[in-house]
């Protein structure tokens, strides 16, 4: 099965626009601020940490995800979304033999989702590989989620 999250790339390029948009009209209405507090300074402070923690909560939950079980590996990776293209920073990319996974597990906070891979190496240590799926579609995280229970079934039979 192949999966990815490729369509939310224009839902977070708007997002980020939205953010500039609205970081720019406060600057300009500065002044509406001041009721805030008597020291313009601090309110601009205020306003500028306010956005920066938005851009930085949206920057980190917008993650391509990839997941493709087809063949006798299993790819799954994440990336950036934005400059992935040209900058490969926030690449992270686990390729493993299907007999390899010992279990999953989704884990679901209130802006974050997450999918957690144990995977055994070549030495029989069980290793914990973390993905972000936030961004992925609740449908496809169901798919996802048959095909690795459909492998770890066949790995319990085999074993």
């Amino acid at each position: 099965m192949r999966t990815n999250n490729s369509k939310v790339r224009n839902v977070i390029i708007s997002v980020y626009f939205i953010l500039i948009v609205l970081a720019i009209f406060f600057a300009t209405v500065f002044s509406a601020f001041k009721d805030l507090t008597s020291n313009p300074l601090l309110t601009f402070v205020i306003i500028a940490l306010s956005f920066a923690f938005l851009f930085f909560v949206v920057h980190s939950i917008s993650k391509y995800f990839e997941y493709d079980s087809d063949g006798l590996k299993v790819v799954v990776s994440n990336k950036g979304l934005l400059l992935s293209d040209h900058f490969n920073y926030r690449e992270h990319t686990v390729e493993f033999e299907k007999e390899n996974l010992t279990g999953y597990k989704f884990v679901n906070f209130i802006i974050y989702k997450g999918l957690i891979l144990y995977i055994k190496d070549r030495r029989g240590h069980t290793k914990k590989e973390r993905f972000n799926v936030t961004l992925v579609s609740k449908k496809k995280r169901k798919y996802i989620r048959q095909s690795l229970s459909k492998m770890i079934k066949l790995n319990r039979k085999q074993h």
